[in-house]
């Protein structure tokens, strides 16, 4: 589902923009200041090897999203200057960036370009976008133009966040960042209520222990916080269901899964949290952005949440990142997985293609350069320790690990017992927004009624989510 600067996937912005926005970009500094450009490659590229790496000698000019605006001096000088180095290679391609106000990408704005085939050559989305997508005609499949010279360090990508971007076996995009849940405890209110913050709850019955100690505290401090609005709750509630093996759609993607003995169990333990224990706080019909205050303000012990919401909380809320620690997602069966990608406009010629894979592989598929350049975010007091974006493995893990290490910014100690204990990532499931406003209902209705009927709630759930999953 968003991005701490400002990420967070179509999680949270899918379901947060009240009205549609302006389909206009803007056009921003980057090598050059034109807006879109005409095709100066190679036509269709119908006699090009799509395999073969971009011709230098060819002059070629793309236009990308999602460029860092005005407001994000950092990460804006960084995209400079990564145009600056990729054009000692590359002096034959310029860089168009694009930035847009407020988020980078929101699902109103997004759909409509889409729709009027208004996307830039090389444009930003989100691990569960794929099928509306390729629905419009929307990405080139770039199966043919990536290999091991194109993008090197191929090999070394986590096959699940390459598989995101694959329908039937062809490649439509190259990732940009991922992230899994896990359960964010603030370290603070651990020490005080007697716990051991280095060792975050590992079963849901061990989180409802922490949380009434924690709340124990008093002082309107919560043991443990959900969401129940704006769809984030029906993303929690399967990010619960995932942790315990459950799911909430079938395997033929047509039927609703939830309403079973893994789905009352989750219900059962928060209506039991929420109204027995007392470790929930009084508070309820929260969504993305109101638990990051509260645990930032050391109202909250714990919630499921992805690692970058501490950037978040630390740049925006004014914490400390030491005051912050994480563990694996509760129960450890799976975790809700997802992130960023950027995919290529379908119809552009064969060496913009080859261009925009060049590009980003540059800038976010390359250990030690453009996203991955540690040193230069720790110079640029931007945050570096945290386990996720990680991309990586084999070689490519062990040497960026080391560089998140040597260059960190925060106690990286603190996230030990995730990065430790991964747990196995799992996509949001199909229409995922659509299912997660019926859900929000199940969430809402267990934590702000004492005398909620389980079952009905669940039962009318199941029956909505099938109308929505129905040809």
């Amino acid at each position: 589902m968003r991005r701490a600067r400002f990420r967070r996937t179509r999680r949270v912005g899918a379901v947060t923009l009240a009205s549609a926005l302006t389909l206009t970009a803007l056009a921003a500094c980057g090598t050059s200041s034109s807006g879109d450009d005409g095709d100066n490659g190679s036509g269709n590229g119908a006699k090009a090897d799509p395999a073969a790496p971009l011709d230098p000698k060819t002059k070629v000019s793309i236009s990308i999203d999602c460029m860092p605006p005005a407001a994000k001096a950092a990460e804006l000088k960084q995209w400079n200057e990564d145009v600056k180095e990729f054009n000692k290679k590359y002096p034959n391609v310029t860089i168009n960036g694009r930035s847009t106000p407020g988020q980078c990408l929101e699902p109103p704005r997004f759909t409509a370009m889409l729709k009027a085939k208004s996307q830039p050559d090389v444009f930003y989305t989100y691990f569960t976008d794929l099928p509306q997508v390729l629905d419009n005609d929307g990405a080139q499949d770039i199966t043919a133009y990536v290999n091991d010279k194109t993008v090197p360090l191929l090999k070394d990508i986590d096959p699940d966040v390459l598989g995101s971007l694959k329908k039937d076996g062809k490649l439509y995009g190259l990732p940009t960042s991922n992230y899994r849940m896990g359960l964010l405890i603030n370290r603070k209110l651990f020490k005080e209520a007697g716990l051991d913050p280095d060792a975050p709850p590992a079963t849901w019955a061990d989180v409802r222990t922490a949380a009434e100690k924690i709340a124990g505290l008093g002082g309107g401090v919560a043991g443990f916080g959900e969401y129940s609005a704006a769809n984030t709750g029906g993303w929690h509630f399967t990010a619960q269901m995932y942790s315990l093996g459950g799911d909430v759609v079938d395997a033929s993607g047509k039927k609703a899964a939830f309403n079973d003995e893994t789905g009352k169990q989750v219900a059962e333990n928060l209506h039991a949290m929420r109204w027995d224990d007392d470790s929930m706080g009084k508070t309820q019909l929260l969504k993305w952005g109101d638990l990051q205050k509260q645990i930032a303000t050391d109202k909250l012990g714990m919630f499921l949440a992805a690692p970058d919401d501490v950037t978040y909380m630390v740049q925006q809320l004014g914490a400390k990142y030491e005051n912050f620690g994480m563990g694996p997602i509760p129960g450890g069966e799976n975790t809700l997985a997802g992130g960023n990608n950027y995919m290529i406009k379908q119809g552009i010629s064969a060496d913009k293609v080859k261009a925009s894979i060049a590009w980003l592989n540059f800038k976010f598929t390359t250990v030690g350069k453009g996203q991955y350049d540690w040193r230069r975010a720790k110079a640029d007091d931007l945050p570096v320790g945290l386990p996720q974006p990680n991309l990586w493995l084999n070689g490519s893990k062990t040497k960026d690990d080391a560089a998140r290490k040597e260059f960190a910014t925060m106690p990286v100690e603190n996230f030990k017992a995730f990065t430790d204990n991964p747990v196995p990532g799992k996509a949001e499931p199909p229409k995922a927004q659509e299912i997660y406003k019926v859900l929000d209902n199940v969430m809402s209705g267990i934590l702000t009624n004492k005398d909620a009927d389980i079952d009905k709630l669940l039962s009318t759930a199941e029956s909505q989510v099938n109308q929505v999953l129905a040809p």
